[in-house]
């Protein structure tokens, strides 16, 4: 795991610049899957992926922004470049407090995407994929995001994709003596069931699992049952509009279940798609997918102008925060190991000195802590201005001077400053500066 030093890459696609093909082509291999493949990746250290019905994300952790962009190369190679947004380490965290935040969804500021991005941090932090750069990054993100929603309006009006699908149909059909089907009774199922009931007559949950199809029925103030997928073909002979949304990998909604159901309307929510393409061409039978509710969003997005300013404001406020915690955690990193490695060479010298000490005659108790506050105070001076140097690359975010502090004093190893390794050349002037003259003869010595 990274010691907290890595670079973010990070890459998206998703209603802002896909189709609902193109995403869902990227979503084939399922997030779990995908975590797992970029931490397999050499030169990844951590890694985050967020597939949602309307974006494809992933992230990693790594040493160079060259070695994190080919390492996200094979996330999203089925999606055409121009479908595609890059992000650099500044740009990954600001992104990602962007889109927990809801300024990035398809229904500006709606309530799903903070549950969403939660549940992704939850399966990626059981994976074994978070160290202390992505985890802080996410942490923040969802800070952010509950922040945006108890602060500002960002989430007032149509709320979930849910509730913007049934804004869509209203406005091809009166809804008050409808009945409804809902098909799927997971996250985004409940929310469309929710919103339908106190619009319609009736609503019909079906799921796989009929007890959890039971348990959203149950939950809803209207006239609802619950039927598994086996009754579909009845069930869209009673209802008057569908909405869909259960991740199934086929299509769960085809002309042949829809033969017998008339005049009905439909809103495919389901990623990959629930509604077979071409039923369309079925008598009486309108369908829509996410890309048609751009237009029912447009209008809550206007609605929510106002407080996605504020939330703006907000989100410039909490990165300059976590930028400025990277960049202590950073520097304390390297200052830590510093101090470490002068610790383990002030006690092996210390021991040699009162041990020679002590061959010549007896060392009272205050002789020897003389020597030894001698010896911690040589320590606090020599390293009080490369700490305060390691301390003003951090803030002037010069990572070249961090980078090589970091090889001369890493904190992990057990040997003292690792400065056999290293070349007075590639040593910066920062660094370099203020380091002992001895030490720095010696290194020339190495060289030549």
């Amino acid at each position: 795991m990274t010691t907290g030093t890595g670079i973010i890459s990070g890459i998206s696609v998703s209603h802002r610049r896909a189709s609902v093909d193109t995403i869902e082509a990227v979503c084939r291999t399922d997030a779990a899957t995908a975590v797992e493949r970029l931490l397999d990746t050499p030169g990844v250290t951590e890694a985050f992926v967020l597939q949602t019905c309307n974006r494809a994300e992933a992230y990693v952790v790594t040493e160079t922004e060259r070695t994190g962009r080919e390492a996200l190369a094979t996330y999203a190679e089925s999606a055409p470049d121009e479908t595609t947004e890059r992000f650099d380490h500044e740009g990954s965290l600001r992104h990602l407090m962007r889109v927990t935040a809801g300024l990035e969804s398809l229904v500006l500021g709606e309530d799903q995407i903070i549950g969403q991005v939660r549940r992704a941090y939850e399966a990626a932090r059981e994976a074994g994929a978070l160290g202390p750069v992505l985890d802080d990054a996410i942490l923040k993100a969802l800070h952010v995001g509950e922040r945006a929603r108890a602060e500002t309006a960002i989430n007032e009006g149509v709320v979930s994709l849910g509730s913007a699908a049934v804004a869509l149909l209203e406005t091809e059909r009166d809804l008050d003596d409808a009945t409804a089907l809902v098909v799927g009774a997971g996250e985004m199922g409940t929310l469309a069931a929710k919103a339908l009931d106190p619009a319609v007559t009736r609503v019909i949950v079906a799921n796989r699992t009929r007890s959890t199809a039971d348990h959203v029925a149950t939950n809803l103030d209207g006239d609802a049952t619950a039927v598994g997928l086996d009754a579909l073909p009845i069930a869209v002979e009673e209802a008057d509009v569908v909405v869909t949304a259960t991740g199934a990998e086929g299509h769960v909604l085809d002309r042949e279940v829809l033969a017998g159901a008339g005049e009905t309307h439909i809103v495919d929510l389901g990623q990959p798609r629930d509604v077979a393409p071409d039923v369309s061409g079925l008598r009486g039978v309108i369908a829509h997918d996410l890309d048609d509710l751009q237009a029912v969003t447009d209008e809550t997005r206007a609605q929510r102008e106002a407080a996605a300013a504020e939330v703006e404001a907000m989100l410039d406020d909490e990165f300059e925060h976590l930028m400025a915690q990277y960049k202590r955690k950073r520097a304390d990193q390297v200052i830590a190991g510093m101090y470490e490695g002068a610790e383990r060479m002030k006690a092996r010298e210390l021991e040699k000195a009162l041990s020679k000490l002590e061959s010549a005659g007896d060392v009272t108790d205050e002789q020897r802590a003389i020597v030894e506050s001698m010896a911690d105070a040589l320590v606090s001076q020599l390293l009080a201005s490369p700490t305060q140097s390691l301390r003003d690359a951090a803030e002037e975010d010069d990572w070249t001077t961090i980078h090589t502090a970091i090889r001369l004093f890493d904190p992990k190893s057990g040997a003292p400053p690792n400065l056999e390794d290293a070349s007075v050349d590639e040593i910066p002037d920062a660094v370099k500066g203020q380091m002992p003259a001895a030490v720095l003869e010696q290194l020339a010595a190495d060289d030549d």
